[in-house]
């Protein structure tokens, strides 16, 4: 797509019909309102939009930060936080441009709009501008689905950019859809109590009466797409009551808050309708709420994830350095002197500063200046202290200083995880209790320089010495559970690692991996992960060959593509758990294969990618790496194919 003052000069957006025998097609072409790569929908990393639930499409990812009209028609939904746009097109297509994932919880930081909702716009209009580089230092996805909600009045749905097109078919003969299951599905909603009701007050009240009514939600705010509560008590909620819903096109747990997706415009109404007279606490108090509502295992791991999210993309390029570096020399390529040092600074670089990494994201994370993070992590490896890699190979001496009479280690940090997130949260809470109390006129000197000082010195004498030896510690149990004989360990964590996807608290492995990788230079973790990822799609797959509705097949089929690359989001919130069977199917699978890996001693270069993309992780070991992931896949497959048959259970 060229834009050229603002205006779209190839790939103009159309709306058509054609005979087809005897049935009139339609469709629609679409250009992407914005500039960058363009992905299948399948791809995001949000299973509302993964799914298809939303609306059919495509997503632009890495997005250069301005969105254009792809049509002439009219503002129809323009979010206060300015990250999602609905538009009315003149030919009839109601089209939904939702910037980023999750990026409502901005609160329109970053986000810049050019119009206002009820306006006339052209087609290449200029209608947001937005920050792409400030949303990713938030640990917010920039990638932006552009979608056409009303998807099932059209038979095929083209969005362009630049050479690339992604089609979406959506007709299906009215005749091969399943009656029987209609008629369960309506016979499932009691629509006959709220009849006399507009939809959107029928719907907010059949949303209340199945989550158990107003004394158990805490709170509710809407995205665009989405309405967002916080349930006091699961058990008393009927998630297949309000999916049966004419009107909501599905449902999910993700960070402690209940998510129901009801579409543009409509959640609107919805959301009025369901707070009406409540007094229920909104968007400004829900995010907090979800945090209150998460145990001590959960916010542990949202903070975990918060600090090492941002620092992924280094570690997984460099691990891509080394598996290459790897693979050139077990073919017997020879390097100059010159190219393995280059070779070196690819691969060593990002885990000789490692300490720098992560003081920076932990300061940014509990709210302190960044650029403080860096130089106390910098500190923690300056040259002037002995080299933590060089102690190990006993090529150098700790330099020992006399603290009220006891003689303390001072190292260099090189490789370490712990002391670095500890000191980190320290210098944040520090320089922000500093600003308490410290006149303005002179918080620009004093702050940062008590903060920096007072963090170095505890850091080297008290927080870095007791923190790398608890890092130890845990580090030798963790290699001591991993190498459990016959691959026992890999067996548990494979078993148990989509469960805890699913309970929100895998960012705990982020921190793990990166200390496997700093001190070892491989990921064991990365396989048995990959293994447990595998087995999930093995079983959706299971679930789609045995399914006979060719619409609910196309939807199955859509949402497990995802898992080849390492997302699983969308079958396990879309099929296997609320299936059941096939979840607990997909955990022997990740099991047995998690249990090859293990007996195999496989382990990736890198972390952050798996199944599919994963496999550059593993040149040097590819015939393991395929094995697990036959394995997972397969098990998963076959207990599912033969135990369980969706049929049934849609008739149950």
């Amino acid at each position: 797509m060229d834009y050229e003052n603002g205006l779209i000069t190839k790939n103009q957006s159309q709306t058509r019909g054609i005979k087809k025998g005897e049935i009139f097609m339609k469709e629609i072409r679409l250009d992407s309102p914005l500039n960058g790569q363009l992905i299948e929908l399948k791809d995001v990393k949000d299973p509302a939009f993964a799914s298809g639930a939303m609306g059919k499409g495509a997503a632009v990812k890495d997005p250069d930060g301005k969105v254009y009209s792809p049509v002439d028609g009219t503002v129809t939904v323009l979010f206060g936080t300015k990250h999602a746009i609905g538009i009315h097109a003149e030919d009839g297509a109601d089209i939904l441009i939702h910037v980023g994932i999750d990026t409502v919880n901005l609160g329109g930081k970053y986000f810049d709009a050019k119009i206002a909702q009820g306006d006339t716009v052209k087609k290449g209009q200029l209608l947001l501008e937005f920050d792409p580089e400030g949303i990713k230092s938030a640990a917010y996805d920039t990638t932006t689905p552009v979608l056409v909600t009303n998807a099932f009045d059209y038979d095929k749905i083209t969005v362009a950019l630049g050479d690339k097109e992604i089609t979406t078919v959506t007709a299906e003969p009215a005749e091969e859809a399943a009656p029987e299951a209609d008629a369960a599905a309506a016979s499932a909603e009691p629509e006959e109590d709220y009849s006399d009701l507009p939809k959107e007050e029928r719907v907010a009240k059949l949303i209340w009466k199945y989550v158990g009514g107003h004394d158990n939600v805490r709170s509710a705010e809407h995205c665009a797409t989405r309405l967002r509560l916080i349930i006091n008590d699961k058990s008393k909620l009927d998630a297949k009551a309000i999916e049966n819903i004419d009107g909501v096109k599905g449902q999910f747990f993700a960070a402690a808050q209940y998510q129901i997706i009801l579409g543009t415009g409509f959640v609107d109404k919805v959301y009025d309708a369901f707070v009406a007279g409540t007094g229920l606490a909104g968007a400004s108090n829900n995010k907090a709420e979800a945090y209150a509502q998460m145990s001590m295992a959960q916010k542990i791991s949202r903070t975990l994830g918060d600090v090492f999210v941002p620092i992924i993309p280094v570690l997984v390029a460099t691990g891509l350095f080394m598996g290459l570096r790897g693979a050139c020399l077990s073919l017997g390529v020879q390097f100059s002197d010159n190219v393995l040092r280059m070779s070196q600074i690819l691969t060593d670089t990002a885990f000789a500063f490692l300490p720098a990494l992560v003081c920076w994201s932990t300061t940014k994370r509990f709210g302190g200046t960044p650029v403080i993070g860096i130089v106390l992590g910098l500190m923690l490896v300056a040259p002037q202290l002995p080299n933590a890699y060089a102690i190990a190979a006993g090529e150098a001496q700790p330099i020992m200083m006399d603290i009220f009479g006891l003689s303390v280690p001072v190292v260099g940090y090189q490789g370490s995880v712990l002391p670095a997130l500890v000191l980190g949260i320290f210098a944040a809470k520090l320089q922000k209790w500093l600003k308490t109390f410290i006149p303005d006129v002179i918080d620009l000197i004093v702050t940062p320089f008590l903060t920096l000082f007072i963090s170095m010195i505890l850091g080297l004498l008290i927080v870095g010495p007791i923190m790398h030896w608890i890092e130890l510690a845990v580090f030798g149990a963790i290699q001591t559970f991993l190498a459990l004989p016959y691959g026992v360990g890999g067996f548990i964590v494979g078993g148990i690692h989509q469960v805890i996807v699913v309970f929100g608290v895998h960012h705990v492995f982020n921190a793990l991996e990166v200390q496997l990788l700093a001190t070892t230079g491989v990921d064991p973790f990365n396989a048995i992960i990959t293994g447990a990822i595998i087995a999930q799609g093995g079983a959706a797959a299971a679930v789609a060959a045995r399914t006979k509705n060719k619409k609910k097949r196309a939807l199955y089929v859509s949402s497990i593509v995802p898992a080849f690359l390492g997302i699983t989001e969308p079958v396990i919130f879309g099929i296997n758990l609320r299936l059941m069977k096939p979840f607990l199917y997909a955990l022997v699978g990740g099991a047995c294969a998690g249990g090859i890996a293990g007996f195999l001693h496989l382990a990736g270069t890198g972390m952050g990618i798996t199944v599919l993309p994963g496999t550059l992780l593993y040149l040097d070991h590819l015939p393991q790496y395929i094995l697990v992931n036959v394995v997972g896949f397969a098990v998963a497959f076959a207990l599912t194919f033969t135990l369980f048959n969706p049929e049934k259970e849609d008739e149950a």
